[in-house]
């Protein structure tokens, strides 16, 4: 075999010095065979040393023989049905080497989309802090959805991966978008679905969702993202020509800014596939959805407890206070992903916005003023046995006694 100087040299002075085969030859001493190999070569040679086999070669006939009958057959199934007897991970190479020549060729042509027909959702994660507050900022979620037809884009920052967090900006986006879709398509999101033995199973909370909308859906397996190409591309948009230069104060004015941007660019820019713009579009969209129902379902976060002495209420890694006459009591804390609102029977005991932070209080002064007042105060002051933290059916007077013991107005 010819050594790379050779080659190199044989090929210079042919291109350089247009010497012809029979000089090279007798200028290196090579033999004029050689020398018309090396020109007719464009790659260096390399030397590659003769492999000594394997013990897998004998079986590889019947390998090729079970994968041609079931391309997904386990290599360790494979192995039984051979005999093989020895160490598994010079099979299973061999194994993985094979297979995908017996794989089923898939090939996704380009799809067009009815009106009305689908909608297609994805999480995307801005490469950007975003600050919370309290002297953190962290990178949080942004719910993208495109309606396939007009490619219409709806967006909003939800924060965090939660059932509550992804399905209320779910729900929030079908709302403003004014029609439910009939199929939404999805990756196989934890606040969506499962697979259980390769098969799809829907969360509760994203049934209540589905059902209540009247909407289909469609959970795609892993590894074809052009299935949803369509979302796919609205957030490498979002990433190359909302984000660069953009500064934000709170996850409340990232929202309004995307907002904006969307309103103003992305969705009256003319669209380089359908050469229209997804506003003019967006009517004929609608009128083939379905319509939003008049009780819309509710996929927002629940929990009841009896409110400790300590009155804060845990939620999502930070604390929030709640108005302390309700100590005691049994209390029902619902969170949409925006707002989180205790309530006492049918009194509102603590409304607070929604943090990010972690680890923090989010204390409403008013709470805190009235905990100084009533602090070493005993419950018969006021009538009733509510904070004494005894059964619910021994309490005499309802919440209006803490309001008349304080000064409050009902």
């Amino acid at each position: 075999m010819v050594k790379l100087e050779e080659w190199a040299e044989i090929r210079r002075l042919h291109k350089s010095e247009q010497m012809g085969v029979r000089a090279i030859a007798r200028r290196l001493g090579l033999a004029r065979n050689t020398v018309r190999a090396a020109l007719r070569s464009d790659t260096p040679p390399a030397y590659r040393r003769q492999g000594t086999g394997s013990a897998v070669d004998a079986y590889e006939v019947e390998i090729r023989r079970l994968l041609s009958v079931a391309h997904d057959m386990p290599a360790t199934v494979i192995a039984e049905r051979v005999g093989w007897q020895r160490g598994m991970s010079v099979f299973r190479e061999r194994v993985a080497e094979l297979r995908p020549l017996y794989v089923p060729l898939q090939a996704f042509g380009r799809t067009s989309y009815k009106p009305g027909e689908l909608a297609q959702w994805d999480l995307w994660e801005p490469p950007v802090d975003v600050p919370l507050g309290y002297g953190q900022a962290a990178r949080l979620q942004v719910l993208v959805g495109v309606a396939c037809f007009s490619r219409y884009i709806l967006a909003e920052l939800i924060g965090t991966k939660s059932s509550e967090d992804v399905l209320c900006g779910h729900l929030r986006l079908v709302v403003e978008l004014g029609a439910v879709p009939k199929k939404g398509v999805y990756d196989g999101e934890p606040a969506i679905s499962s697979r259980r033995r390769g098969q799809v199973v829907y969360t509760d909370a994203y049934l209540r969702l589905k059902g209540g909308l009247g909407m289909g859906s469609i959970v795609l397996a892993k590894g074809h993202p052009e299935r949803k190409g369509v979302v796919e591309r609205a957030n490498e948009y979002l990433e190359t020509s909302f984000l660069p230069g953009r500064r934000f104060s709170s996850p409340a004015d990232f929202n309004a800014q995307l907002s904006e941007w969307l309103a103003e660019r992305a969705n009256v820019r003319v669209h380089e596939t359908t050469r229209a713009r997804p506003v003019d579009l967006l009517a004929e969209d609608k009128a083939a959805m379905g319509a939003l129902p008049p009780v819309l379902p509710d996929v927002a976060f629940h929990h009841d407890l009896r409110l400790p002495a300590d009155h804060w209420v845990s939620y999502s890694g930070a604390d929030y206070s709640v108005h302390p006459k309700a100590v005691g009591r049994r209390v029902h804390v619902r969170s949409d992903g925006r707002e989180l609102v205790v309530t006492c029977g049918t009194e509102v005991v603590a409304r607070h916005g929604r943090t990010f932070a972690k680890g923090v209080n989010v204390t409403d002064p008013a709470h805190d003023q009235a905990r100084k007042v009533l602090m070493g105060r005993r419950p018969a002051d006021f009538g009733g046995a509510g904070g004494l933290g005894g059964q619910d059916e021994v309490e005499t007077r309802d919440l209006a006694s803490y309001d008349r013991a304080l000064g409050v107005s009902a």
